[in-house]
């Protein structure tokens, strides 16, 4: 017997970056993400509703972004970040959770969330199981 899984979606108050040019969408991402910096003299982070309020740092999700070859790959996630910072922040909803097969010693907690022009998207959160910290990994737009 198979189960159904039932995500709940948060709904973004906030739209996708618009355009296609990488610096264009890389610039206004950027933004969001020196918005959070400025708010600590260390490491980046949100306090995760989620979470009750514990620290997601948000420099991982930079190194996972300039490792990516495909410049596409980048604009397509990175168009999102400023609705994966509010879902971050703000959505008490479960996410789907499961230990990482590569690396046994992390959890990988996946929320899905809608933009506010209806737009779905995935939020990847790495836990490290032995100190409790949480590092924003990914965000990517969900398949049709």
């Amino acid at each position: 017997m198979e189960k159904d899984k039932f995500v709940l979606v948060y709904k973004s108050k906030i739209v996708k970056i618009a355009g296609t040019d990488f610096h264009e969408v890389y610039g206004e991402a950027f933004d969001f993400y020196k918005l959070e910096k400025r708010k600590t003299k260390r490491r980046p982070y949100l306090r995760s509703a989620y979470f009750d309020k514990e620290k997601v740092f948000l420099d991982l999700f930079w190194i996972h972004i300039g490792e990516k070859q495909n410049f596409r790959d980048k604009i397509r996630r990175m168009k999102f970040f400023p609705c994966a910072i509010d879902l971050i922040k703000n959505s008490k909803f479960p996410p789907t959770s499961k230990e990482n097969p590569n690396k046994r010693s992390e959890i990988l907690h996946r929320f899905k969330g809608k933009s506010r022009d209806s737009d779905l998207f995935f939020v990847q959160i790495k836990e490290n199981k032995k100190s409790g910290q949480k590092w924003l990994i990914s965000v990517f737009p969900c398949k049709k």
